[in-house]
């Protein structure tokens, strides 16, 4: 089984990024994610300042998020980022609700459209792909769902798998994993809390103190291409205690 790695989003309302790095090496992790935010205002400079303060620290940054803007309209820099900092892996996390297509032919033309944002990626022996969250899984008038349009669109689109968001969004993650397990490269660990409880942290919970079925769920994933597994919470009100009961709870399994 492979180790526990960190969605550094998650961390994003407890500056600075160094001490979160310090705390993560700390804690047992090895591995980090990166997105958007922390990209966007470094040169190369201060990208190779970052990498060297991850492997200071004894982390890599096998997978990143980057934006479609991003991969779209500055691809080399996306490049440049991914080659200084490591990164194997590019997943485009998101598409806002205006952008959001209603039908399943959308659906299908967007993930044509990320197929074709991912070809530098793919040729510079990078792996690519999208990430989900729950409006994937609602379905359309067709009876298809965004999802399996969005990756019949992209035939080689690879798939961080939110598996929580599918919860989210109504679906059985058993069956997606059943179905797509070979287009699964990523998965993101999260856990959702008990109905009424954790409020705060908009009703997500620290992982192994929730109601997702994680046991289960990793047996399930071990027969998929999964290389990482990374843990994310979207509004942790205790980052620390975040880190330390999730990475005990991982290691448990």
């Amino acid at each position: 089984m492979t180790t526990l790695g960190f969605q550094l989003y998650s961390a994003r309302n407890f500056p600075p990024l160094s001490e979160t790095l310090k705390k993560l090496s700390k804690a047992g992790y090895r591995e980090v994610e990166g997105y958007g935010g922390i990209y966007a205002s470094m040169d190369d400079a201060a990208l190779t300042q970052f990498r060297a303060e991850l492997d200071a620290n004894g982390l890599t940054m096998p997978t990143g998020h980057f934006g479609i803007d991003m991969l779209e309209k500055e691809t080399d820099r996306a490049l440049a980022v991914a080659r200084i900092l490591g990164i194997e892996a590019v997943y485009c996390p998101y598409l806002l609700p205006d952008q959001r297509p209603s039908d399943a032919a959308g659906w299908f033309a967007f993930g044509q459209r990320l197929q074709a944002a991912g070809k530098p990626f793919r040729d510079a022996g990078l792996t690519f792909g999208w990430h989900n969250h729950d409006f994937e899984f609602h379905t359309l008038a067709d009876g298809s769902t965004p999802q399996e349009q969005i990756l019949a669109g992209g035939p080689e689109l690879s798939w961080e798998a939110d598996i929580a968001w599918i919860i989210r969004g109504g679906a059985d993650p058993f069956a997606w994993i059943e179905s797509y397990g070979k287009r699964i490269t990523a998965v993101h660990v999260k856990d959702i809390a008990p109905s009424g409880q954790n409020a705060n942290e908009d009703g997500w919970a620290d992982l192994g103190h929730g109601t997702v079925e994680w046991q289960k769920l990793i047996t399930a994933l071990k027969n998929t291409s999964a290389k990482h597994f990374v843990l994310e919470h979207d509004n942790p009100s205790d980052i620390d205690r975040l880190m330390e009961r999730s990475i005990a709870s991982f290691n448990a399994y």
